[in-house]
């Protein structure tokens, strides 16, 4: 490789890094999502995801104005042939101080999703059950979680396609217990990107293998539908994306949200006003529903500083 080969590659390596780091800097500034002396749980699952939003914010955190914690946290859910000492392997030579929760959620599962069905749903209920429960034990107070933008238009679709809600999943949600705070770094970055990003920082990628290969999971059809549309119509994944911030629930039929019944011609000249849940955009994120997790589970903590 020539030396103008290098300085090519290594140009467009920062400049990936740099749309990544805006990406999630704008998504943190927009939605609130650190403040100063916040204690953020890294979700991290050795995805290329999870890795990428750990760097990142490890990366914002030396220049951002104002200082937060940061601790990584894995679920060990005793997958056969899951390689327990990659994680942290890696953690340790980057100093990130980080805990190791092993917990059989995998048993749980098998026994209870028939072969061959999707296991995803279940699994990352049951994980995200435990997690939740661990940040408070920790104190920490913000869940990062590793959703991408293309993760949140692909679950609006799943929702309006096998479930009739229009719902996808909030760049910053207040948990059902009202005692979690989950935010979504990466809502602003694109899968392509975080694909490329992960594979030139060559970390540790550890597959998952729960659910073998599942080809047929709905949320692949999503997916290709999706790529289908980009292929015929470049960013139309974003635009899909920017609707979701522009909302008017009055031109929707959710009568939660906007009060039909009392809707009325008024040709008084007196001003009318609408209810409150129909003015403007909603006003909250929509909380997440959480399973309720398996009584009696043995749950083993390996903590590192």
């Amino acid at each position: 490789m020539s030396n103008g080969d290098g300085r090519q590659e290594r140009l467009a390596f920062n400049k990936l890094q740099k749309r990544l780091r805006r990406h999630v800097g704008n998504a943190i500034i927009d939605f609130n999502m650190i403040e100063a002396g916040d204690k953020v749980m890294v979700c991290l699952s050795g995805g290329k995801d999870s890795y990428a939003m750990l760097d990142v914010l490890l990366n914002l955190q030396k220049t951002a104005p104002i200082d937060f914690e940061l601790v990584a946290v894995n679920m060990d859910q005793k997958q056969p042939g899951f390689p327990a000492e990659v994680l942290p392997t890696y953690l340790s030579q980057i100093g990130v101080p980080f805990h190791i929760i092993e917990k059989d959620t995998y048993s749980v599962v098998k026994e209870v999703i028939p072969e061959g069905k999707t296991t995803c749903s279940l699994c990352s209920r049951l994980r995200r059950g435990t997690l939740y429960g661990f940040a408070e034990k920790i104190g920490a107070t913000k869940i990062a979680l590793g959703h991408h933008k293309d993760d949140i238009v692909e679950t609006l679709f799943l929702n309006m396609f096998y479930n009739g809600r229009l719902k996808a999943m909030p760049p910053k949600l207040l948990a059902d217990d009202k005692r979690n705070i989950i935010i979504r770094p990466l809502a602003y970055c694109r899968e392509r990107d975080i694909a490329q990003y992960a594979e030139l920082k060559q970390f540790p990628i550890i597959p998952c293998n729960l659910c073998g290969s599942q080809e047929n999971l709905q949320r692949q059809a999503i997916k290709q539908m999706l790529a289908d549309w980009e292929h015929q119509q470049p960013g139309r994944s974003d635009t899909i994306f920017a609707a979701l911030q522009r909302v008017s629930p009055s031109q929707l039929a959710d009568r939660e949200l906007f009060d039909f019944v009392s809707l009325s011609l008024d040709r008084s000249g007196e001003p009318r006003h609408l209810p409150d849940s129909a003015e403007g955009e909603f006003s909250g994120f929509e909380a997440e529903a959480k399973s309720k997790e398996p009584e009696q589970q043995e749950v083993n903590i390996i903590t590192f500083s």
